[in-house]
């Protein structure tokens, strides 16, 4: 593929630039690296922000890692509190993480470290009467999902899936399962047009848009054999189907992702958000 056959929408009112800015694949720092010595004669064009890589790896590791969030919270307390974009507005905090993996011991860590906990934390918690007096303080705030789109009740019913949930603990959390379900509105999941395997074939490829290592993006099926994109060997988004081979990643319901078809076969890809930021050619 040459250059002329890349179409980047640099008129629209973001252009490449909107695109870039919101990517948190794209690194700010490649070729300004941290430097805090006399010798060195300069340092990130961002700092004092934190590094993007301190912040991705703990936000990552507070999925599952216990021992590397320690790691990183103990010599740097200030990264309890980190939040990360996966991509077009997925933002996730370090306890967001630990929270919808229901990961108590992770959450507890980062809680001591100055994380500050939100209604999804208190949910995987079992905090019951602080739930429900959230709730009703604000109607409504139980149909919003928290990151990845994942709904309020996910996070009362994951840390029932873990091991060693018993006794007063288990009572709890399934004492808040029961009242989310009485609710009715705790758990509306994001909806996708239904898709045979073959139709999702049709999007699956690499859309290269530089020249770059990740200068691309990749649809592939995920391990749950849905469509998902990702920029380079970066973390993947969910597609969820909503219109004619038009789709929203998970997390980011006014995001479009529209393909171009021909013969049975995707084309190019364009990403509004909401205008078009980016068209790209599929690869061969």
């Amino acid at each position: 593929m040459t250059h002329s056959r890349r179409n980047f929408l640099g008129n629209t009112s973001l252009g490449i630039f909107g695109f870039f800015s919101i990517s948190p694949q794209f690194d700010f720092h490649k070729n300004n690296s941290l430097a805090f010595s006399q010798d060195s004669p300069r340092i990130h064009s961002l700092y004092p922000t934190t590094d993007y890589e301190s912040v991705r790896a703990v936000v990552g590791a507070a999925h599952t890692q216990l021992d590397k969030v320690k790691e990183l919270v103990n010599e740097r307390p200030e990264l309890a509190k980190a939040t990360w974009n996966w991509g077009f507005g997925d933002v996730e905090s370090a306890l967001g993480a630990a929270s919808h993996m229901g990961r108590k011991d992770i959450a507890d860590l980062l809680i001591e470290k100055g994380a500050r906990p939100d209604i999804y934390t208190f949910a995987m918690l079992g905090k019951i009467n602080t739930v429900k007096s959230m709730i009703e303080d604000m109607p409504g705030i139980q149909k919003i999902r928290g990151p990845h789109g994942l709904t309020l009740m996910h996070h009362a019913k994951i840390r029932l899936m873990r091991e060693n949930v018993e006794g007063a603990e288990k009572k709890q959390q399934e004492g808040l399962v029961e009242y989310l379900t009485s609710i009715g509105d705790a758990d509306i999941k994001a909806k996708s047009l239904e898709m045979t395997e073959a139709d999702k074939m049709v999007y699956v490829g690499k859309y290269p848009f530089g020249e770059g290592d990740d200068d691309f993006f990749e649809v592939t099926l995920n391990s749950r054999k849905n469509l998902s994109i990702a920029r380079g060997d970066a973390f993947g988004r969910a597609l969820f189907k909503v219109d004619n081979h038009t789709f929203a990643p998970g997390g980011a319901s006014s995001v479009r992702i529209q393909f171009e078809v021909k013969d049975g076969l995707a084309q190019s890809v364009t990403i509004h958000e909401p205008l078009p930021i980016i068209k790209v050619d599929r690869m061969g």
